[in-house]
């Protein structure tokens, strides 16, 4: 028998297409499937004596399964500059025997739940109020990564100081008091850092990631700026306390306008002599409360937070009010002071912001709604879950075939999806007794690329006989800053990706960030396309770990006082590869440079 040939195909959905199903009818108007609409998750009713033979069909293919599974050791890709990528399909093969053939009990485990994450929660909050926190780890098949007895330990510490420190306490009183007065205190009782909260989600997400690192590294009690709706689309993640700023009281009425231009700027107070970290200062001579400008577009002064005389300085001062628009952590790295006990905190380097993240960031029952429904009606039941993040920064790359052959090129090319054939025949079915099923998740702001992709797996019958299904929860058109709908729609979505098999995210992208990091998975990454008339070659990459990158990092030898490499300091911080001058956190003993 000839063996047919796969063809790329290129171009827009043919007519048929417009015949969509759900998830395509609700990607045009932007909404999500209502609380009643979304399928249930069970079998489809048989005969009897079919439901038997199935049943004793699918007995052999998983007995079959496990003995390959077992006789074979785990496969793994060794690639040139030392990542490790999973092998997609023994993956796919491990989670459908963990969830069984036909498990019409999904989510839920045969096996107890980890709902603690490892002890990474604290136990008893109140499930009702936030389903996300303790529910999580029902929907996420992947194995996570395990918290170290020494992070656990930390967080039981650091939220027991957030109960004595934070808000409708006499502690946090008396220093709101001290604020007012101008006043700085000797040896304080309770120190803060306040975690100024703007641009996008994804941007706010690392921004309070970093801030609560650096309070728990400091002793310090976090608390984050309410403004941008960050007090409706997060669990409280403190135990018997609220990690919000009250701005009501607050004494710096005017703190979110604080700017690069700001006088009290740790920076401008630098280059106005009116503090120097080379000259010994007593408390009387401390201002009562310093800002932290370490957004984008920070100066070189600003960028002695990372310095270690910077930071004795600082430890003196009661009130930090930290702006920041980036993934901080990495830089903390850096900081002499604080590498050992980062070392006892996280031994992976590379899983730093994933304990973070879970810690910390848990959607409310609205965002989980949706967040659930949309993953039990399109995602739930296919063997193998594909996230497909895509942003463009430029206009022309938001529509442009260009593109769309960059991102097929890189999801057929990595053997990541199967290619489709240039036929009208259809492809011979699996062996099993049915073809491999694939859900594509793709999250996007334009509707554009995943119309075309879907209506290429639509219209073409795949080489391998894999059925693949493309699914796009929404398309606001345009990133919209302060909308509350937009940014639920942006958390669940987030989410969502982070519950896929595999990842494949834009360079750049601070929502990729979320998502990889969140699902604990070191995505393939898109190049950012630059060329108009011809896509990156090669498409995308394997990333050397699953952290975000530090898109503006300081250049400079704090000890030496010159200018220096930062991505050749120390082994585990490196150069990112989507943002060459950005840094990232990397293991050593899965990536050697």
């Amino acid at each position: 028998m000839q063996q047919r040939k796969a063809k790329v195909v290129w171009g827009g959905v043919e007519s048929a297409a417009a015949q969509e199903i759900p998830a395509m009818a609700m990607a045009r108007n932007g909404s999500w499937p209502e609380a009643e609409g979304a399928p249930e998750h069970s079998p489809v009713p048989r005969k009897k004596r079919l439901a038997l033979d199935e049943k004793r069909w699918n007995t052999v293919v998983n007995v079959m399964l496990i003995a390959f599974v077992m006789a074979v050791p785990p496969v793994i890709v060794v690639y040139a500059w030392g990542g490790i990528a999973p092998t997609v399909w023994i993956a796919a093969a491990k989670a459908q025997l963990r969830r069984g053939s036909g498990d019409g009990s999904f989510p839920y485990a045969r096996s107890p739940p980890d709902k603690l994450l490892g002890g990474l929660l604290p136990d008893g909050l109140d499930e009702r109020s936030c389903r996300s926190r303790y529910e999580s780890s029902m929907y996420n098949r992947k194995p996570a990564r395990r918290p170290s007895p020494h992070l656990i330990a930390k967080l039981r510490r650091h939220e027991e100081l957030q109960r004595r420190c934070g808000p409708n306490t006499d502690a946090y009183s008396r220093a709101v008091q001290q604020l007012r007065a101008g006043k700085s205190v000797d040896s304080p009782e309770c120190k803060y850092v306040v975690s100024i909260s703007h641009r996008g989600l994804g941007n706010r997400i690392l921004a309070a990631a970093s801030a609560f690192l650096y309070a728990v590294l400091t002793d310090r009690a976090l608390l984050v700026d309410p403004s941008n709706e960050m007090d409706e689309l997060f669990c409280e993640p403190f135990p018997g306390t609220t990690w919000l700023l009250p701005r009501r009281d607050f004494p710096l009425a005017s703190y979110t306008n604080f700017s690069i231009d700001t006088a009290e700027s740790y920076g401008n107070m630098l280059k106005n002599k009116v503090l120097s970290a080379d000259v010994p200062t007593t408390a009387t001579q401390l201002p009562a409360f310093v800002y932290l400008h370490l957004d984008h577009d920070y100066g070189d002064e600003d960028k002695m937070f990372f310095c270690d005389d910077d930071q004795r300085l600082l430890s003196n001062v009661q009130w930090l009010v930290m702006r920041t628009d980036m993934y901080t952590v990495t830089g903390l790295f850096l900081v002499t002071a604080f590498q050992e006990e980062l070392d006892m905190l996280f031994p992976e380097r590379d899983a730093v912001f994933h304990h973070l993240a879970r810690y910390l960031f848990h959607p409310p029952n609205h965002v989980w709604g949706l967040v659930t429904r949309y993953y039990r009606a399109y995602l739930a039941r296919a063997e193998l879950r594909l996230g497909v993040q895509l942003r463009h920064f430029d206009s022309w790359a938001q529509q442009s075939p260009i593109v769309l052959r960059q991102i097929t090129s890189c999801l057929w090319r990595e053997k990541l999806l199967p290619e489709v054939l240039d036929t009208e025949e259809h492809s011979m079915p699996m062996p099993g007794g049915g073809a491999r099923t694939t859900a594509v998740l793709v999250t996007s702001l334009q509707s554009w690329y995943y119309e075309r992709i879907k209506g290429m797996y639509w219209d073409h019958a795949t080489a391998t006989g894999e059925d693949v299904s493309v699914h796009q929860p929404s398309h606001e058109g345009n990133q919209e800053y302060g909308k509350k709908s937009h940014d639920e729609r942006a958390w669940a979505e987030m989410y969502l990706l982070s519950l896929c098999d595999v990842l494949v995210t834009s360079g750049w992208s601070t929502f990729g960030y979320v998502a990889q990091g969140l699902g604990g998975m070191t995505p393939w990454v898109l190049h950012k396309p630059t060329n108009v008339t011809s896509p990156p070659d090669p498409p995308c990459f394997w990333d050397m770990s699953m952290e975000p990158c530090f898109h503006a990092p300081h250049a400079y030898d704090c000890k030496l006082k010159r200018g220096a490499d930062t991505g050749k300091m120390v082994p585990h911080v490196r150069n990112c590869e989507d943002v060459s001058w950005g840094l990232k956190l990397v293991d050593t003993k899965l990536y050697k440079a």
